[in-house]
């Protein structure tokens, strides 16, 4: 039998120590066992653990200290949104709460777009608009609808804003094919979100607020309802 490239190794093990790490296998705050006893266990090199271990580091869900041995971080109460990627990968359910997260802010940045997007930013909004019902197929619309969303973003000003609703977006990657339910009609897509749109162009902050919330809440029914 073919040896498995090291790349291949090292990526299944790190998808089997995320997994028992996030299943509680290796609870937060704990120490994993010796390096050489948990390579025995895992059946591959401590080369290739040591691989592994590097980028669940990176990730947030290792420290190692020399010396002491590698301790499985607290990542709920010490990690940021960007583990959201990986949770949501892992588990689904947490989906509902970065929707929750995502109509609050959603709304927000409407609200703020609203009175402070400058003329070329109103145009830019209508002319990604206009591409969400020009899009060919729901991924493409998809993509296109985000698209907007991170125009309304930046006409806040605030660049927070901006990397909230990358991270937000970033989070549900995932998943995204599972959630193509309200951009399976372009023309349809594009006539939900229209209202958020014309509002911002308007200067109305309340009506944006108002429509961006009626949009987020629409679109995370129909999106909830295709994972489910």
């Amino acid at each position: 039998m073919e040896a498995l490239p090291r790349e291949t190794i090292v990526d299944v093990l790190e998808d089997r120590l995320r997994t028992d790490i996030l299943n509680g296998r290796h609870p937060a705050g704990s120490y994993l066992p010796p390096e050489r006893q948990l390579a025995d266990g895992y059946g591959v090199t401590r080369t290739t653990l040591k691989h592994a271990f590097g980028r669940l580091v990176q990730a947030g869900l290792l420290e190692t200290r020399h010396g002491v041995g590698t301790r499985v971080r607290d990542y709920a109460r010490l990690g940021g949104a960007d583990l959201l990627p990986m949770l949501v990968r892992h588990d689904a359910k947490w989906v509902h709460e970065v929707f929750e997260v995502r109509r609050g802010i959603g709304a927000l940045i409407a609200e703020r777009a609203a009175t402070r997007a400058t003329r070329t930013q109103q145009a830019e909004l209508r002319a990604l608009l206009e591409a969400v019902r020009e899009a060919d197929g729901a991924d493409a619309v998809q993509l296109a609808d985000v698209e907007v969303h991170r125009a309304l973003a930046r006409a806040t000003g605030n660049r927070v804003y901006v990397l909230l609703t990358n991270t937000l977006f970033n989070a549900y990657l995932p998943v995204r094919s599972l959630l193509k339910g309200p951009f399976t009609d372009p023309a349809v897509a594009h006539e939900r979100l229209a209202p958020v749109v014309d509002a911002v162009a308007a200067g109305d902050a309340r009506q944006a607020h108002a429509a961006a919330d009626a949009y987020l809440r629409a679109t995370e029914r129909i999106m909830l309802d295709g994972l489910a």
